[in-house]
């Protein structure tokens, strides 16, 4: 008989009020606004000032999705360099939002929405889930990376995991990395399919927030016959699929890491060597270590050998711009 699933992780440890939901939502608001004050320029700012008016007053749908839209004649998709102090406090608004890699285009879009006053009410619901119905490529970035903001995100559940169907890889992220969103508000069925096609379509599965609280045996499984299909066809495996294990790799799982540990990339070793040691494997990585040549590989090792092997640690993977 197979192992019962386990329970979907929940991480807040009382219900917030609506009141508490939304005044997080305006401390929110406030941080993004402070945010682009200072990067804005001085005829955007002015923009956005008299935007920010216009939709705290009560704007429609529809004029809302025109100032949404019209962002883009103010604001370039230019990377946002936030100083620390800004994403620890973001952080602390919002455990597990990481706004680090968004753009400048897409912060003022999530300024704007989240100026929004009834978004705790069926009408704002209605008015985001309308901006959905006629967004770009953007601004559909900028409205799957609000989810988390807002007041009662599991309303948006559907629209969510409707999100994870695209093929488009920039929305496709927004909607599944640096947010708390899939981990706090997907059921099982959802979650895996998430995680799964992070791989086929090559987002960062390490930057996927809350994974490793949320492995199972049937994730586990079914990452393990992408492995198969992959060694079957001749084809490296995904280092970013070896997370999915933990410690249900179980004996099917070792033995692919360990043919891993033998013929694998670079990449692939020491993605192998962190799932070793995930999986509780740590004398079988040490021995294996003995046989490594590769001193980046070996550094990555004797990292995951000291306990350091959560998600994050598979970020720092990237060996293409190394000799």
């Amino acid at each position: 008989m197979g192992s019962a699933a386990r329970p979907t992780r929940v991480r807040w440890q009382k219900n917030p009020t609506m009141t508490e939901k939304k005044r997080t939502t305006d401390r929110t608001a406030e941080w993004a606004r402070d945010a682009l004050c200072s990067r804005l320029s001085e005829k955007a700012a002015g923009w956005l000032d008299r935007s920010l008016s216009e939709i705290r007053s009560g704007v429609d749908a529809d004029k809302f999705c025109v100032l949404f839209s019209s962002a883009s004649r103010h604001a370039r998709p230019t990377p946002v360099e936030f100083t620390k102090a800004e994403l620890a406090s973001a952080a602390e608004l919002v455990p597990g939002w990481n706004p680090e890699r968004f753009n400048l285009r897409l912060l003022l879009r999530v300024g704007l929405l989240l100026a929004v006053p009834t978004l705790a009410s069926d009408a704002g619901a209605e008015l985001v889930e309308e901006a959905f119905r006629y967004a770009d490529e953007g601004e559909a970035c900028a409205l799957y990376a609000s989810l988390c903001l807002l007041p009662d995100p599991g309303r948006f559940r559907a629209r969510s995991e409707e999100g994870c169907r695209t093929n488009m890889l920039s929305v496709f992220e927004a909607n599944a990395c640096d947010t708390p969103y899939p981990s706090e508000h997907y059921g099982d069925v959802a979650w895996n399919q998430c995680l799964i096609k992070c791989v086929f379509v090559g987002a960062p599965l390490w930057r996927v927030i809350g994974l490793d609280e949320r492995l199972s045996p049937e994730l586990a499984r079914m990452a393990l016959d992408l492995v198969e299909e992959r060694f079957s066809a001749g084809r490296a495996v995904q280092p970013d699929l070896w997370l999915c294990l933990g410690k249900d790799a179980g004996e099917r799982g070792v033995k692919y890491l360990e043919r891993e540990l033998e013929s694998g990339t670079p990449e692939g070793r020491a993605a192998a060597g962190y799932a070793l040691a995930r999986a509780d494997h740590g004398p079988r990585l040490e021995a294996r270590s003995h046989n490594e040549r590769d001193d980046r590989v070996l550094a990555h090792f004797t990292n995951a050998l000291a306990g350091h092997h959560s998600q994050t640690h598979f970020g720092e993977l990237d060996f293409r711009d190394a000799p």
